[in-house]
């Protein structure tokens, strides 16, 4: 079974499309057979994204600092939780248990994991895909400021193509998790 590694907030957004995106993301998931790696919340995006996956039957594996096990709420319905002493070490062993990643809305959290694993594609430390599901143009901006890296020469091209992104999800999972 292939996992991804999903980063999207804990905070449930100001627009219902996040949300939905979030259950459909689970759901779909699911019915591929394909595995969850996550944060390790129940609320905002991500545990709606856990809810829908598990409810369909779904793996879904949290991995969370022990600091936020009361402050994000750890999710007691997963496949599997585990409970790690440092940020640093949850980004580790998301990645470790992970064939890709995906970001979808979210904020400063969602953006260190997004850049980490793309500092890490870009170093050599892995080589997994990585997606943006650019969820009602939410991520509009950002891939300006990436283009903008690029004009500049602060990133190079190929480094700048690590990073998938799309606006629908069925084609983005394919390239992440081909068959």
């Amino acid at each position: 079974m292939a996992r991804l590694c999903v980063f999207c907030g804990s905070s449930p957004g100001n627009r219902p499309i996040y949300r939905e995106a979030a259950v459909r993301l689970g759901r779909t998931l699911a019915e591929r057979g394909h595995g969850i790696v996550y944060g390790g919340s129940s609320i905002g995006l991500m545990g709606a994204m856990a809810d829908a996956a598990v409810e369909a039957g779904g793996e879904a594996i949290g991995v969370i600092p022990r600091s936020m096990v009361e402050r994000e709420i750890a999710h007691p319905k997963l496949s599997a939780l585990h409970v790690v002493t440092t940020m640093h070490e949850r980004k580790a062993r998301m990645t470790s248990l992970a064939d890709a990643f995906l970001a979808m809305p979210g904020g400063h959290g969602t953006f260190d994991e997004l850049f980490e694993a793309l500092t890490w594609s870009q170093l050599g430390i892995h080589a997994k895909p990585i997606g943006l599901w650019d969820v009602g143009g939410y991520f509009g901006p950002l891939v300006s400021a990436l283009d903008h890296a690029v004009a500049e020469g602060f990133l190079r091209p190929h480094d700048r193509a690590r990073l998938v992104v799309s606006a629908e999800l069925e084609p983005l999972l394919t390239t992440l998790l081909p068959a």
